[in-house]
C-alpha cells in the first residue's frame, strides 16, 4: 500500500500528552478527539492537517504515557502515516494495533521540511520525497504486521480471521 501526503513536521520527544491533551481524554468520540489532535503544540495543526498527510517527527516520538488516544487521534485526523527518527515502543506498538503505520527513517526525517511531499510504499521498502527528488530505504513491516495494518488495526484483523 502507498501513502502519498504532505509533511507536518515535529521535533524530538512529541510525547502522547501532546499529541492529545490529557483534558480531552473524556471524550469517546474518536472524531471529536481528532479535533484537539496536537492542540498544545501546534494549534494550527487541525485547521492544516488533510486527509493523507504524513507527520515527520524526531526521535523518541510519542512517548510518555501508553493510552491508545494518541494514535488514534492522529489517525482520525486524517494522517495516513508518522516517520520519525525513532518511536517510544509502546506507542509503536499502539499505532500498529489501530492501523496507523510508522516508519522509522532517520535519514528522511533529517532531509524533509514542512510542506514536503512524500509517497511511502511499505511493500517495497522506500520513501520518495517530490520536493527533493530523494528516495530513501525503510524496512518494509513482516507480513503479518502488513496485514494488520492494511485490515485497519488488530481488531479488524481478527474479524477477518
Amino acid at each position: 500500500m502507498n501513502y502519498i501526503g504532505k509533511v507536518l513536521k515535529y521535533g524530538d520527544n512529541i510525547d502522547t500528552d501532546v499529541i492529545i491533551p490529557a483534558r480531552y481524554l473524556n471524550i469517546s468520540d474518536y472524531k471529536e478527539l481528532a479535533k484537539h489532535c496536537m492542540e498544545d503544540i501546534d494549534p494550527s495543526f487541525v485547521s492544516r492537517v488533510k486527509k493523507g498527510d504524513i507527520i515527520v517527527g524526531g526521535q523518541n516520538f510519542g512517548c510518555g504515557s501508553s493510552r491508545e488516544h494518541a494514535p488514534i487521534t492522529i489517525k482520525e485526523s486524517g494522517i495516513s502515516c508518522v516517520v520519525a527518527k525513532s518511536f517510544a515502543r509502546i506507542f509503536y506498538r499502539n499505532s500498529i494495533n489501530i492501523g496507523l503505520p510508522i516508519i522509522e527513517c532517520p535519514e528522511c526525517v533529517e532531509d524533509a521540511n514542512e510542506g514536503d511531499k512524500l509517497e511511502i510504499d511499505l511493500e517495497n521498502g522506500t520513501i520518495f520525497n517530490y520536493s527533493n527528488e530523494k528516495t530513501y530505504k525503510i524496512m518494509p513491516f513482516p507480513k503479518f504486521i502488513q496485514n494488520i495494518i492494511n485490515s485497519g488495526g488488530l481488531m479488524e484483523h481478527i474479524k477477518t480471521q
